[in-house]
């Protein structure tokens, strides 16, 4: 080698970077944290390790997403690289733990921390909305989950209009995909209710809803989030966070929507209950508005009618007195025959005052809302208005009804 061949060293260094650029854009490495450590809060340093060999590795903080700490196996993706001081790392770009020991204490040290922060607060849980029509859908469309979720909600009620983001639900890039499509629907701002779908797993399998930037997304979405994740036993942080948590898709498609088939048993049950409590009404009212009526009648009688049949009985009288004194009185001695005829003049003018009087007292009876209503007709009170109500008496019967329509009678 000459001396116009050789590199300098920061020559050497970037060729060497831009060949592990080219052989190895993007490995992933699965290993034991070791030497885990934060620099100035923005600096994240650490090792991975198996029993014979040490990786050292380096990210933000930004990109650290579940908790790590010293003894947890995790599983980095990250670019090799040849620091300006020579030495090799790993320059991550994203990790999380893997193994059920290892995702438990990450679930449980971040759960802790947004715990603290509010995250989790019963009371900023927002209710599913009573006029839910249209649905935001985040899930994998190829999953049986989701193929369940959409099954269910067509049968109980169906009419909803869906819109679905598909996404997927496991992996390191899960997060960020569900992340993009929360963003999306909040941008859009057409939909009442966002529903986050996966069916069961694994822990390493959902370990992806316990991603602090998806669980943070999902408590700050504005409009409300449902999440249905796994199966009934398990739990995610994202279930912590959202505003409704079911237990699987299927119970989620089962709280988003009332059952057809009991809504109408429960509308039959109501309205057998409502007629039933206005047939009790109707007949209480009966008996009361019946004692009404026969009060009205005896007042009838007794302001109009028998004061007329008391004040004509008298008139006849005084007519009789007054025909007898003129005709009969001074003929009486003088001409039977005259008499004779005088009291028949008396008898005929009496049987017509008579006749009157029957005739004007049938007329009143006519007009007694007790014979009326014996008749069949019933009597209504009230103002004749749409939505009005109005009393209607009959004979043994009161009842209300509402007008819901008024035309004119042709």
């Amino acid at each position: 080698m000459q001396n116009n061949d050789a590199f300098t060293p920061s020559e050497f260094v970037a060729v060497v970077n831009q060949t592990l650029e080219y052989a190895y854009s993007s490995v992933l490495i699965t290993g034991e944290v070791a030497s885990f450590k934060v620099n100035q809060g923005k600096w994240v340093f650490f090792d991975i390790k198996d029993e014979e060999t040490s990786v050292p590795c380096f990210m933000t903080l930004w990109n650290l997403r579940q908790p790590l700490e010293d003894g947890m196996k995790v599983v980095v993706r990250g670019v090799p690289k040849l620091t300006k001081w020579g030495k090799f790392s790993v320059t991550v770009a994203q990790v999380r733990p893997v193994g059920e020991g290892s995702l438990k204490k990450a679930f449980l040290m971040l759960k802790k921390k947004l715990a603290a922060e509010g995250l989790f607060d019963p009371s900023k849980k927002r209710e599913i909305p009573d006029d839910l029509t249209r649905l935001g859908v985040i899930s994998s469309t190829q999953a049986a989950g989701y193929a369940d979720f959409i099954k269910i909600l067509n049968a109980r009620w169906g009419g909803m209009k869906i819109l679905t983001a598909h996404t997927q639900v496991q992996g390191m890039d899960a997060p960020d995909q569900i992340i993009r499509a929360l963003n999306y629907f909040n941008e859009r701002g057409d939909v009442q209710m966002i529903a986050i779908l996966r069916g069961g797993g694994s822990a390493d399998d959902l370990s992806c809803f316990n991603d602090e930037k998806l669980v943070r997304a999902v408590a700050a979405s504005k409009i409300p989030v449902i999440c249905g994740i796994g199966h009934e036993v398990d739990e995610s942080l994202c279930d912590l966070a959202c505003d409704v948590r079911a237990s699987t898709p299927s119970n989620a498609a089962e709280m988003l929507t009332p059952d057809r088939k009991e809504a109408l048993l429960k509308l039959r049950r109501e309205m057998r209950m409502a007629t039933g409590a206005a047939l009790d009404n109707i007949d209480a009212a009966t008996y009361e508005n019946a004692d009404k009526c026969k009060k009205i009648s005896r007042g009838i009688l007794a302001k109009y009618i028998e004061p007329m049949w008391r004040e004509n009985v008298s008139k006849i009288r005084k007519v009789a007195d007054g025909l007898l004194m003129k005709y009969v009185e001074p003929e009486l001695y003088s001409n039977s025959r005259k008499l004779r005829d005088v009291c028949s003049l008396v008898r005929n003018n009496y049987n017509v005052l008579e006749q009157d009087l029957l005739h004007k007292k049938k007329l009143l009876e006519t007009l007694n809302p007790e014979n009326v209503l014996k008749q069949g007709y019933a009597i209504l009170a009230g103002k004749v208005s749409p939505g009005s109500v109005v009393k209607i008496t009959t004979l043994s019967q009161e009842a209300e009804a509402e007008i819901t329509t008024v035309k004119e009678r042709k």
